[in-house]
């Protein structure tokens, strides 16, 4: 993962707290939910997410390959279909889907950069939404097109929307990385960044310690 990667939103012609709240959602549901995003460096996507009320676990792993080939090394080859992702399990009565998109696309990574974030450079480190169902999938089309038609972005959005058929969670040491090495050059450059606009721009969605 390089050293040099960009902030996220270099494109973005829009602030994060200016962002349009998505016109299709999924209604709120008692039963707990998940959602798999994949936006370059897990490490980084994870740390965001990890702060948000209604979020309750995230977990770094990879998604889109094969059983053989999810783990670091093999997915870090580039020769994968897996990306580096993250599963969040999540309410719907204090977080929506269309509401986890909203931070995606506008705190997470930058949606614009096509099989790269950055230095990271590589399809591993592509930008998807891995839908679980018809219903993710329609609100993930349905977002990316506002986003497009408001002009939110200076380039055209290259998120793919790819079928989830498994997620395979990464080596432990992954899990939980930002937090646990904040200083760590990566992680100060490139993470806590995000973490500090989460903060900033979404301090109403974040989580009563």
């Amino acid at each position: 993962m390089g050293i040099l990667n960009s902030l996220v939103g270099s494109g973005m012609k829009v602030a994060p707290d200016r962002f349009p709240d998505p016109a299709v959602d999924i209604p709120a549901s008692d039963a707990e939910q998940l959602a798999v995003l994949a936006g370059g460096c897990f490490w980084c996507v994870e740390a965001v997410y990890g702060q948000l009320d209604g979020v309750l676990a995230v977990i770094s792993g990879y998604a889109g390959g094969t059983a053989d080939t999810a783990d670091y090394e093999t997915v870090c080859t580039g020769r994968t279909n897996h990306a580096e992702a993250v599963q969040i399990r999540f309410d719907p009565r204090r977080i929506s889907f269309g509401q986890l998109l909203k931070v995606f696309f506008s705190v997470a990574h930058d949606p614009t950069q096509m099989n790269r974030q950055g230095a990271d450079i590589g399809r591993q480190y592509r930008s998807a939404v891995f839908y679980a169902n018809e219903d993710q999938r329609r609100v993930a089309a349905a977002y990316i097109e506002q986003l497009q038609k408001a002009g939110v972005f200076g380039g055209p959005i290259a998120t793919t929307l790819e079928p989830l058929d498994r997620f395979y969670p990464a080596e432990p040491y992954h899990q939980d990385y930002a937090a646990k090495h904040p200083a760590q050059p990566y992680i100060a450059c490139n993470a806590i960044p995000k973490v500090d606009k989460v903060k900033k721009y979404f301090g109403n969605r974040l989580r009563v310690r």
